[in-house]
């Protein structure tokens, strides 16, 4: 490894601790931001040279400390003195600042820094983008590659943000017990937000937007180390580790869509699942089931089949009726609708799925499933109209052409006693 990459290495794994102790020195997203770029340039000339520091993060720590506070007294001289009376009795602020430094649980700084970043008054676009900007460093134009925009209407995005946690007045403090609890749901969730925006491209984003998933799981597992004992957070971190596995074999040759029954199982990366089934063994052993452990239960049951006809649908339904219960959502009870197809059959699929229609009038994966249910009774011309409504919807290329083959597939079908009829 040279220079180069064991630099960006170590500074990419210490942002998040550098930046989390900067925000609470500074208790503003730009002079932490500003403050940690400068400490990376410093690094850069300074690491190769002497060799990486025994600690890199308390390094970026203290020299980004120094020139932030140098900012501050640079745009200070440039603004109109105070009275007298108002900063006779000020402390000194450097000495305050490095004795709390010296004290810093690095924890909660992580902690208040994603809690700041997955702030609730921010809309779950604004919490995303500044998320992958603060915490995990990423370039404006790289987050705008990967959520399809343009740069300037990312940083417009990232700039609201950051306007709006300053305008609400956010606290910087670590919060309390219960709002932690709060709190860490939305970080959760954001992170499985973070990877559905990766794991949701079409093969020919996937240099773009993949990505993210790995952030996402890089993001899951330093959560994972703040709360050992979290069983969601286990749960979530497996739930992407099994399910990025399978990425190499989710698409052929041409970037078509490979369903999941028919994928190359061998391509499917081993260290990754072992680590997602470990994680969901332990999580489990907790009894206290939640939504992320339950999804990553179900993906543990695909994991573990060595073959598409091996998999155990049947515990798929039970769990699919755990995961209604625990978070009711019409998305849910239409997935459980394939687990059905397989046990039961897909006439009794299909009675699930009917009643959803209204919910899920616009969402592309209902009317794939329908219409795939539909074909498979041989009500070929309901199948035709439910996969021309899904090919409208559809969200990439790959999917309106994995919908496409099915209706060509109808088509032949619809050919072929005429032809047998001119014989």
């Amino acid at each position: 490894m040279n220079d180069a990459e064991w630099i960006s290495a170590a500074l990419a794994a210490a942002r998040p601790k550098a930046m989390g102790a900067l925000l609470r020195y500074f208790r503003d997203l730009d002079t932490a931001e500003e403050a940690f770029q400068d400490a990376c340039l410093r690094a850069l000339k300074n690491w190769p040279q002497n060799g990486p520091p025994r600690d890199p993060a308390a390094w970026l720590i203290l020299v980004g400390r120094n020139s932030g506070i140098d900012a501050v007294r640079k745009r200070s001289r440039q603004a109109e003195m105070p009275d007298e009376d108002k900063i006779s009795d000020l402390e000194d602020a450097e000495t305050d600042i490095a004795d709390r430094l010296d004290g810093a649980h690095y924890r909660d700084d992580i902690l208040r820094l994603l809690f700041v970043c997955c702030h609730p008054d921010l809309p779950a676009t604004q919490q995303i983008a500044l998320a992958l900007r603060i915490v995990s460093g990423l370039s404006v134009r790289q987050i705008a590659r990967a959520f399809l925009v343009s740069e300037a209407a990312m940083e417009q995005r990232i700039t609201r943000a950051k306007a709006r946690i300053a305008a609400a007045g956010i606290p910087f403090e670590t919060p309390g017990p219960v709002e932690r609890a709060e709190r860490l749901a939305s970080v959760a969730a954001m992170l499985y937000l973070v990877f559905n925006e990766g794991y949701s491209a079409g093969s020919g984003e996937a240099e773009a937007r993949g990505a993210l998933c790995d952030e996402a799981i890089r993001l899951a597992r330093l959560l994972l180390r703040l709360f050992q004992t979290e069983p969601e957070i286990m749960g979530l971190t497996a739930l992407m580790l099994l399910q990025h596995a399978r990425t190499p074999a989710r698409f052929d040759a041409d970037g078509e869509i490979v369903l999941l029954e028919d994928q190359d199982r061998s391509l499917w990366h081993p260290k990754m699942i072992d680590e997602g089934l470990a994680l969901v063994d332990k999580a489990l052993r907790h009894w206290k089931p939640g939504p992320y452990q339950v999804q990553a239960a179900i993906a543990a049951l695909h994991a573990r089949a060595r073959r598409a006809e091996d998999t155990d649908w049947g515990e798929i339904d039970l769990l699919y009726g755990l995961l209604e219960r625990l978070q009711p959502s019409p998305v849910v009870t239409l997935n459980r609708a394939v687990a059905v197809s397989k046990v039961e059959g897909p006439e009794a699929a299909l009675a699930m799925v009917e009643p959803l229609e209204e919910r899920l009038s616009g969402y592309f994966h209902f009317h794939g499933l329908r219409g795939g249910l539909l074909m498979q009774l041989g009500r070929n011309e309901e199948a035709r109209i439910a996969f021309d409504r899904a090919i409208a919807l559809a969200n990439t290329p790959a999917e309106a052409a994995h919908i496409r083959r099915h209706i060509d597939r109808l088509a032949s079908k619809a050919t072929a006693p005429q032809a047998a009829s001119r014989r």
